[in-house]
């Protein structure tokens, strides 16, 4: 791995030492401890591709990031347990310390970029005999020197609590105290085990993750919110006392029992953030996964290779923001869909539409505006609202299913309803870039002939 430039670290140092917190001015978004507004910008980024060697392998993990950041990224997820960043993965309660070091170098590399982490601790479903071999772990099976003789016994049981508090207690020795960690997540998809009482477990291991991270935020995660089974599930865990995240996973998923994961991505994402918002968590809300995928998850979606545009990321992105989420969607399928299809400007088209823009501070209310063929998602703030417009005509069966081109969408006007006078409207183009001024008419904007989706921005009290 090339060493990192003294002025990319100066650079970022005043960034890096700045920790993400839930805003004191208005708890559904987050800030820097310094009060600066904080936006994650960013996606999945679980591992790096497998290479001849760790330090290939590191290697293009770098040129990632590199894309990420110059696109005014900001943020990644990535899993410890996978088996490139495994410390745990010879023995129960026995950590491999020169993984610890490939972890510590992909946080330098974060914090040299101004990129906060998230770090997922654990993604495992079964302790021996599990169907999915990559969430299989036998290691902790009291066969194998572990302390459970099940996966309920691993959650349910004290000796296995009081494993993972030793587990804990060793990364805070290892990782303790870095502002450049976003927050830590205990585990990926936690109601995906094959047994035990994780909602529980849950409960009980939040305030020792917090005592051991007190600066960073804490976390848990459930699986994708794909049929009306999981929505108690879910509520109790927006609810949850010290989960400081209302996070949600959602894909477009074809095979899903709700019917709203079958449609637009846009409306999938939104419905999401909207459902967890409807139970006042009190709290941020992000969707932390999402995507498409084949029917009931049994691959990466195979139209992916035809959206060279990136029309289902720029959905997963934002839709859930300007839905009322703490930031945009954070994509999975980094590999064989974004780096594939080389889409890292959508990051930065985001970034461009809400650009000094301070969420705790303007306390947005999430609307929706009825308009024919569109759309409308608007967000009112106390100076600023933020609109955007979603053509209906087109979505990922017009366009990568039946290769239809888009139509432009021309001569709309738009009547934002009751949020005070209406001065200049800027609009923003996230598929060209460009920045443009709406007309406004007698109380009605008239919007710029777009494709797809356009942003609007006016200054207004509510």
């Amino acid at each position: 791995m090339r060493l990192l430039s003294l002025a990319l670290l100066l650079s970022a140092n005043a960034f890096t030492q700045e920790y993400v917190r839930v805003s004191p001015r208005d708890p559904l978004y987050l800030e820097l401890s310094s009060g600066k507004p904080y936006i994650p910008i960013g996606l999945n980024l679980i591992a790096p591709p497998r290479a001849a060697t760790p330090e290939e392998s590191m290697k293009l993990y770098e040129h990632w990031l590199d894309a990420l950041s110059t696109n005014r990224g900001n943020y990644v997820r990535f899993w410890m347990a996978n088996p490139f960043w495994d410390v745990e993965h010879a023995s129960s309660g026995v950590y491999d310390e020169a993984k610890a070091l490939l972890i510590e170098r992909a946080l330098e590399m974060c914090a040299a970029r101004k990129i906060k982490v998230k770090l997922t601790i654990e993604h495992f479903r079964s302790i021996g005999g599990g169907r999915q071999s990559w969430a299989d772990k036998p290691l902790h099976h009291i066969d194998n020197g572990g302390t459970a003789r099940s996966i309920a016994d691993f959650f349910d049981g004290e000796p296995s609590r009081a494993r993972f508090r030793e587990k804990i207690a060793w990364l805070k020795r290892r990782f303790g105290d870095r502002p450049e960690v976003f927050g830590w997540e205990f585990w990926n998809e936690i109601n995906a085990v094959q047994g035990g009482d994780y909602l529980a477990w849950t409960e009980a291991m939040l305030p020792v993750l917090d005592a051991a991270f007190p600066n960073n935020l804490v976390m848990q995660s459930l699986g994708s919110f794909d049929t009306q089974r999981v929505t108690t599930t879910y509520r109790k865990h927006s609810l949850m006392p010290g989960n400081d995240l209302a996070q949600v996973h959602r894909y477009l998923d074809l095979g899903a029992q709700l019917e709203v994961c079958r449609g637009p991505v846009d409306i999938l994402a939104a419905d999401a953030v909207t459902e967890l918002l409807s139970y006042q968590p009190r709290r941020p809300v992000l969707l932390a996964e999402s995507g498409a995928v084949e029917p009931k998850h049994t691959g990466p979606f195979k139209l992916y290779k035809a959206d060279k545009q990136g029309i289902i990321l720029h959905d997963v992105l934002f839709a859930p923001f300007f839905a009322g989420a703490a930031g945009p969607g954070q994509i999975w399928h980094w590999d064989s869909y974004v780096a594939a299809n080389n889409l890292w400007w959508h990051f930065d088209r985001f970034a461009e539409a809400v650009k000094e823009i301070d969420p705790p501070a303007e306390q947005f209310e999430p609307r929706r505006l009825a308009t024919p063929g569109l759309r409308v998602y608007l967000l009112a703030g106390k100076r600023t609202t933020l609109a955007w417009i979603r053509d209906a005509s087109s979505d990922w069966r017009t366009e990568l299913e039946q290769d239809r081109t888009p139509d432009p969408v021309s001569r709309i006007r738009l009547e934002p309803g009751k949020l005070g006078k209406l001065g200049n409207v800027d609009a923003y183009d996230p598929w060209t870039g460009k920045w443009t001024k709406a007309r406004v008419r007698s109380g009605f904007i008239e919007l710029p002939t777009f494709t797809r989706s356009i942003v609007l921005r006016w200054q207004t009290g509510r």
